[in-house]
């Protein structure tokens, strides 16, 4: 039984959790990470300590009969001076593995940075109280996803029925690697971005290692996922490295051979997929850098644009073309004697024509409708009957 007008604050400790790798204790609450301490202490970029502590496929998960729950939350914000803010995070409650609640918090710390002038200010505000109410009250699984999109710390959580963990169910375990897209970039909610939506369709739990901006083949991501139990593994190669403007092809190569031989020093034996990028027509055919549209931002808008000479390509500049090509090669070559790797190309996900009809609005991630379309396809592709990263 419970009291219905009683709320009691309940643990948050590490067994409630899934999709995060650590969990740090900031003082204001507990902040989920997506890369191990050992892992972040070799790479000082921004970028990174940005995306990986946003917790895209993070949630707490538990049984109860509670009918009202509320967490505490310290959201952390980017914006960009000029531009309009994005919305808030969006949190998903789900029960029994359907979507009951959404909501979204409006306090927390903003972070605004100037592109014109490249300075950084910050803004703190408060924490701020969600309460999901009128739950069933029977037994069931309780699922909250934190926002894919901004940095969270869970300060507290409290309900009127006990919570449990839960044991292993069973599922699979899917460790997913890639970009901002696999990140969720533009996405509605973090139940709705492509892997969380390919994770339900195929029954697996999903720990997503999507970084914005970060998928660049560093050691560090390697073992991190040669260290991480895993039943499928799924890489996502390609995008960053262009519009970053990072490596050349030769030393692309070498790098993707020695990412691969990481993980299978952890994962000899276990399906591992390689997806080459998506279709981006900014870059294509013309290398990186990428970059802001300068025009764009100063109307308010975020739009990226691709800064290199397609000429260069044959001094080893990467577009995703050539990427696409190599990464089929190595994959072909490294089959040979790794029964268990494949391919996809990832125009097979998103493409020319997909381009068409769902075009990128910032000319660079997709949007909701399309990290839907994303997900269904990889989830029949990945985890269909006879699948790629087929678990049956």
């Amino acid at each position: 039984m419970f009291d219905q007008g009683t709320l009691i604050a309940r643990p948050i400790s590490h067994e409630f959790w899934r999709g995060a790798l650590e969990l740090e204790q900031t003082g204001r609450g507990v902040m989920p990470h997506r890369l191990p301490a050992r892992a972040r202490a070799q790479c000082s970029d921004p970028q990174l300590a940005m995306a990986e502590s946003q917790p895209s496929g993070v949630r707490v998960v538990f049984r109860t009969r509670a009918t009202e729950i509320e967490i505490d939350v310290m959201p952390t914000r980017y914006t960009f001076a000029g531009v309009p803010p994005r919305p808030p995070g969006v949190y998903d409650l789900l029960v029994d593995g359907r979507l009951i609640h959404q909501n979204s918090a409006a306090g927390g710390d903003t972070v605004t940075i100037d592109m014109v002038s490249g300075t950084v200010s910050k803004q703190s505000g408060p924490p701020t109280t969600l309460r999901f109410s009128g739950l069933p009250g029977h037994d069931k699984k309780v699922e909250i996803w934190l926002p894919h999109n901004e940095i969270t710390e869970l300060v507290a959580l409290r309900s009127n029925a006990s919570v449990k963990p839960i044991a292993d169910e069973g599922r699979k375990i899917w460790l997913h690697h890639g970009s901002s897209i696999s990140h969720g970039s533009n996405g509605d909610s973090p139940t709705s971005i492509w892997p969380a939506l390919a994770a339900s369709l195929g029954d697996v739990d999903l720990v997503n290692l999507g970084f914005g901006g970060s998928a660049l083949l560093d050691p560090f991501t390697a073992r991190t996922m040669r260290d991480t139990p895993a039943d499928v593994i799924s890489l996502k190669i390609g995008i960053n490295l262009v519009n970053t403007d990072l490596m050349r092809l030769r030393a692309f190569t070498p790098a993707v051979h020695g990412f691969l031989d990481i993980i299978r020093e952890g994962h000899p034996d276990v399906p591992l997929l390689v997806i080459s990028p998506l279709y981006c027509p900014i870059h294509e055919d013309t290398p990186g850098p990428g970059a802001f549209d300068m025009n764009a931002l100063a109307a308010g808008k975020i739009v990226f644009r691709a800064t290199g000479n397609p000429a260069e390509r044959k001094a080893g500049k990467l577009t995703l073309t050539v990427i696409r090509d190599e990464l089929k090669r190595i994959v072909q070559q490294r089959a040979a004697n790794d029964p268990h790797l494949r391919y996809l190309d990832g125009l097979e996900l998103y493409g020319k024509q997909d381009f068409a009809d769902l075009p990128l609005p910032d000319q660079l991630h997709p949007d909701g409708t399309a990290h839907r379309r994303i997900g269904e396809r990889f989830a029949k592709l990945a985890f269909g009957s006879g699948g790629l990263l087929s678990v049956q």
